[in-house]
C-alpha cells in the first residue's frame, strides 16, 4: 500500500488540475451556447431537429478544450521552449533558423483552416485560384516569417518597427493586386496560425529570448505569431498578381453552398477525424524528434511525460473537433444562413459582435497564449482580462467587417484606417504588451472561429444583390485579426494610465504624511500643543500581488525597488525615499531627523499607516522597514550586505548627489552613520512594536546583495515571487 501512496498522489493532482481546466472550459463555452440560445431560440424562434447531437457536441468541445490544454503543458510548451534554448546554445544560429523555417512551413500546409479557405477559394474563383498552390505560398510565407521573428529575437530589435514596416509591404502590395485576391490575402494572415501551431510558435520564441542575455520573454519571447499573420497577406497578393495576369476571363463566382446540418452517418467520419487530429500533430512530432535526435543528438528529458502530453493533444483536439462538428458548427452556420437571408440588419449586427465575442472566448490557442503571458508577467498581465480585451475586438472587428458587406465598401480602406490606427496606438504602449497584441492578431483566429466567421461572411455576400462572395465575402478573418490589437494595444495604455493615475495617488498620500509631520514637527519646535492623530491598526489578511522589501542599508532596496516595479509594471513607495523627502523639507539631514523619530513617534506612526493603507490595494512593490510587518500577506524580502561594501556603496551615492539629505566626508563617516542608524532604528522598533528587525524569519526570500548586480536580485525576485504565487 505504501508503494502505491505516491501513485495515488500524483493521479489527485492530476484529476485536480484537470477538473479545473474542464470546469474553466465549460465557463468559457457557457457564453457560447447562452448566446446561440437567446438568437435560435428566442430571436429566430426555430428549434433544429438534432438539438439532443448539439448539446453532446458541446460537452465534447468542453471536454476536449480541457484535454488539449493540459497536454500542452505537458508536451509542446515544455518541449518548445527547451527544444529553442539547446539550439540556441549552439555555435551557430543556423539550427534554429532551419528549425524555425521548417515548423512553420510543416505545421502551416496542413492547417485544417487554411486547407477549408483555400479549396473554398478554389471553387468560387472557379480555379482562377489554385488550392494547393495557395497552400504552398501561404506555408512558405509562415515559414519565412518565423525565421525574420527569430532572427528579431537574436539582434534584440524592437517589434513595432518590423511589424509597422510589414504594414506599409501589406498597403503597397494592395495597390498592385486584383481586387479578387484581396480580401482572401487578408484573411490569410489570420488562418494560419492553428490551435497546435501557436503554442509550438510561443514556446519557440519564448524559450529562444530566456535563452539568450538581456532579453526579455515577456517583451522579446512574443512576437512570432505577429510575423506569421501579416507575411502570407503580402505573399498571396503576390500570388494574386501571378495568377490573375494569367487568368482567362472568369465565368463569375461560383454559387455557395449550403452549410451541412451535422456529420455523416456511420463510424468512418469520427475515424477520419481522428486521422485528421493525428496529422495535425504529426509534423511538430516529426520537426520535434529529428532536431532533438539528428540535429542536438540528444535524448527528450521525461519522454513519457512528454509523449503523454501529444497524446492528449491529439485526443483533445479530437474531441474538440467532434464536438464542434456535432454542436458548434451545425448550428452556429445555419443561424448565419438565416440571419443573412433576414432583412433585419441590426439582428445581423448584434449576432456579428456576439459570436466574435463568445467563439474568441473559448478559443484554445487563445487561452493557451494568455495563460503563458500572465505567467511569465507573474501576473501583471491577467490572462482571464487579456482574452476578454482580445474578445472584445474581435466582436467589434466582425461587427464592422459585417458592415462593409452591407454597405459594398472596400475592404482597402478599412484596413487602411485600422493599420494606421494601430501604429499611432503602438508608440503610446507600454513596451510589455506591445508584442502580446500584436500576436493576439494571429491567435484569434483559429479553430472555432474561422469556419463560423467564413461562414458569415459569405452567406451576407451571397444573399445581398450586388456583391461578389469572392470579393466582399472574404475579409472578415482580417477584421477579427486586426481589431484585437487595436483592443489590447488599448488594455495597455489604460493600465499604465492606471499605474500613474495610482502613482499620483500615493504621491498625494506622502504630501499629506509631510503636511500632518510638519504640523507635529513645527508645533514641537515651538512649544505648541500637538494634537493626537487616529491610525488604522488592522487589516484583512488576504493574500494579494504585493512585495515589500526591507534589509540592511546600502544593501540596494532602494534601487531593487524601482527596477521590479517597472519590470513587473507594479506601483511603487519608498519609505525611505519618504524619509529623506521629510528631512529636506525642515532643513535636517537623515541623521537628525532619525535622532528625532527616537522620542517623537508621530513619523513612524505616519508612515505606518500610509504603509497599511497602500496594503488594502494591490499590485505595489513597497520598499518600507516594517512593510513585512504591516502588509501580513505579502511577500517578503530581505536584502543584506556586507558592512564595508555598503559603506562603500552609500558613499559613492552620497557624492553622486543621489542620497539627498545624508553626510559623510568619508567611507568610514558611512561606515560609522549606517551602525548608528541601525542601532537607533532596532532599539526604536523594539521598544515601540516588540519587533526585532534583525530577525529574518518572517521573509519569504533573502538575498545577499554583495556580488549581485539590481537586475541579478531583480530576477532571483521574480523566480521566487512567482513560485509563491502559485502556492
Amino acid at each position: 500500500m505504501k508503494q502505491l501512496t505516491p501513485i495515488y498522489d500524483r493521479f489527485k493532482v492530476y484529476s485536480f488540475t484537470f477538473f479545473e481546466d474542464l470546469r474553466g472550459s465549460l465557463m468559457d463555452l457557457s457564453i457560447i451556447i447562452g448566446i446561440i440560445a437567446v438568437y435560435k431560440f428566442a430571436i429566430l424562434q426555430t428549434v433544429p431537429d438534432n438539438l439532443p447531437d448539439m448539446f453532446v457536441g458541446l460537452m465534447l468541445v468542453a471536454l476536449g478544450l480541457a484535454f488539449f490544454l493540459r497536454g500542452l503543458e505537458l508536451g509542446i510548451f515544455p518541449l518548445g521552449e527547451d527544444l529553442s534554448q539547446r539550439l540556441a546554445k549552439l555555435s551557430t544560429r543556423t539550427g534554429i533558423i532551419v528549425f524555425a523555417f521548417v515548423i512553420g512551413f510543416a505545421t502551416t500546409v496542413a492547417e485544417p483552416a487554411l486547407i477549408a479557405i483555400a479549396n473554398k477559394a478554389a471553387i468560387i474563383s472557379n480555379g482562377d485560384i489554385d488550392a494547393f498552390t495557395l497552400r504552398l505560398v501561404v506555408a512558405v510565407s509562415v515559414g519565412s516569417a518565423i525565421v525574420l521573428g527569430v532572427v528579431r529575437i537574436i539582434l534584440g530589435h524592437p517589434i513595432h518597427w518590423y511589424i509597422i514596416g510589414g504594414y506599409f509591404l501589406v498597403l503597397a502590395s494592395t495597390l498592385f493586386s486584383p481586387v479578387e485576391i484581396v480580401g482572401l490575402a487578408y484573411d490569410s494572415g489570420g488562418i494560419t496560425t492553428s490551435t497546435v501551431t501557436v503554442p509550438l510558435i510561443a514556446a519557440l520564441g519564448i524559450g529562444l529570448s530566456g535563452s539568450l542575455k538581456e532579453r526579455n520573454p515577456l517583451i522579446d519571447g512574443f512576437g512570432l505569431i505577429a510575423f506569421a499573420s501579416i507575411m502570407p497577406m503580402i505573399f498571396v497578393q503576390a500570388y494574386g498578381i501571378v495568377a490573375y495576369q494569367g487568368a482567362g476571363q472568369s465565368n463569375g463566382p461560383a454559387a455557395i453552398e449550403p452549410a451541412a446540418t451535422g456529420a455523416a452517418p456511420g463510424w468512418w467520419p469520427y475515424v477520419e477525424t481522428l486521422l485528421e487530429s493525428i496529422r495535425d500533430v504529426t509534423p511538430v512530432v516529426a520537426v520535434i524528434l529529428i532536431f532533438y535526435l539528428f540535429v542536438l543528438r540528444q535524448p527528450i528529458a521525461n519522454f513519457g511525460k512528454r509523449a503523454a502530453g501529444f497524446g492528449l493533444v491529439v485526443l483533445g483536439l479530437y474531441v474538440f473537433i467532434i464536438g464542434l462538428e456535432l454542436g458548434l458548427f451545425p448550428i452556429g452556420q445555419s443561424i448565419a444562413v438565416e440571419l443573412a437571408g433576414s432583412q433585419n440588419l441590426w439582428l445581423i449586427y448584434s449576432f456579428a459582435f456576439a459570436v466574435g465575442f463568445a467563439t474568441t472566448v473559448a478559443e484554445p490557442a487563445l487561452t493557451a497564449i494568455a495563460g503563458k503571458a500572465e505567467e511569465i508577467s507573474e501576473g501583471s498581465i491577467k490572462g482571464t482580462l487579456l482574452r476578454g480585451f482580445v474578445a472584445l475586438g474581435v466582436g467589434v472587428g466582425i461587427l464592422l467587417g459585417a458592415y462593409r458587406i452591407i454597405q459594398g465598401d472596400s475592404i482597402v480602406y478599412y484596413i487602411l484606417v485600422g493599420y494606421v490606427v494601430v501604429i499611432i496606438m503602438t508608440f503610446f504602449a507600454p513596451r510589455i504588451i506591445i508584442p502580446i497584441a500584436y500576436d493576439s492578431g494571429g491567435v484569434t483566429t483559429s479553430t472555432v472561429t474561422v469556419p463560423i466567421v467564413a461562414a458569415l461572411g459569405l452567406g451576407l455576400a451571397s444573399s445581398i444583390p450586388g456583391r461578389d462572395p469572392l470579393i466582399d465575402g472574404f475579409g472578415l478573418i482580417a477584421f477579427a485579426s486586426l481589431f484585437p490589437m487595436i483592443a489590447v494595444l488599448g488594455y495597455g495604455i489604460s493600465k499604465r494610465e492606471a499605474i500613474r493615475f495610482h502613482e499620483r495617488r500615493i504621491l498625494r498620500m506622502e504630501k499629506q504624511v509631510m503636511s500632518k509631520v510638519g504640523r507635529h514637527i513645527d508645533a514641537d519646535l515651538h512649544g505648541d500643543d500637538i494634537e493626537d492623530s487616529a491610525y488604522i491598526n488592522s487589516l484583512p489578511a488576504t493574500r494579494k500581488n504585493i512585495i515589500t522589501i526591507t534589509g540592511e542599508s546600502g544593501s540596494g532596496i532602494s534601487t531593487v525597488t524601482d527596477e521590479l516595479a517597472k519590470v513587473l509594471e507594479y506601483r511603487k513607495f519608498s519609505a525611505g525615499g519618504l524619509f529623506r523627502k521629510l528631512a529636506l523639507q525642515h532643513d535636517m539631514s537623515v541623521e537628525k531627523l532619525n535622532e528625532y523619530t527616537v522620542s517623537h513617534q508621530v513619523i513612524d506612526r505616519e508612515i505606518d499607516t500610509l504603509i497599511r493603507r497602500l496594503g488594502q490595494g494591490n499590485e505595489v512593490v513597497l520598499d518600507a522597514r516594517l512593510g513585512f510587518h504591516w502588509i501580513h500577506d505579502s511577500f517578503k524580502v530581505y536584502l543584506t550586505v556586507d558592512r564595508d561594501i555598503a559603506a562603500r556603496r552609500i558613499y559613492e551615492d552620497i557624492l553622486e548627489g543621489r542620497r539627498q539629505g545624508e553626510e559623510a566626508l568619508t567611507i568610514l563617516d558611512a561606515a560609522a552613520s549606517i551602525q548608528e542608524q541601525s542601532e537607533s532604528t532596532q532599539a526604536r522598533y523594539f521598544r515601540d512594536y516588540g519587533i526585532d528587525i534583525g530577525n529574518t524569519n518572517s521573509f519569504d526570500l533573502i538575498i545577499n546583495t554583495d556580488r549581485k548586480s539590481p537586475n541579478d536580485v531583480v530576477a532571483l525576485i521574480r523566480k521566487h515571487y512567482r513560485k509563491w504565487q502559485s502556492t
